[in-house]
């Protein structure tokens, strides 16, 4: 029963914000819940992509990922040139085979109810919400991407 409800909160949820996604923007909407829940590890002290990269498990150890806390740095895990990264890390998995959430699904809330509010705020402000890399993406796909600053 807690699943279904946690199910038809989502869809409800989801189904609200793509009718706002026109209004959902990055200063508005997704940076206070960035700040709220990515900034401890992804802020300003973070490194650039190039420098986590050189040392991935040495700043994972430590907790601390690349820096994403501008909207200049967010989009590119976004669009290009890592596409996609940013969904893939923060998707519950229910659209996949397995099931299996992104490895930072978890930090978009305390509770389940959270994360799926959040996670529906984050899919209407990227528009094409798709686990693609550069690669494999459509330009249709790629198009449909609208993170509105």
């Amino acid at each position: 029963m807690k699943r279904l409800l946690i199910a038809v909160t989502a869809i409800t949820l989801s189904g609200a914000c793509q009718a706002l996604a026109a209004d959902i923007t990055w200063e508005k909407d997704i940076k206070p819940l960035f700040d709220k829940n990515c900034l401890a590890c992804h802020g300003k002290n973070a490194p650039e992509h190039g420098e986590f990269a050189r040392d991935k498990k040495g700043f994972t150890e430590k907790g601390i990922g690349m820096r994403m806390d501008t909207y200049s740095h967010l989009i590119t895990y976004v669009g290009w040139p890592y596409t996609g990264a940013l969904i893939r890390r923060l998707d519950d998995g229910s659209g996949k085979l397995d099931k299996k959430p992104g490895n930072m699904y978890e930090h978009l809330g305390a509770t389940e109810a959270e994360r799926q509010t959040n996670l529906a705020v984050f899919k209407a402000w990227v528009g094409s919400w798709n686990l693609k890399r550069w690669n494999d993406i459509t330009k249709d796909e790629l198009n449909a991407v609208k993170v509105k600053y």
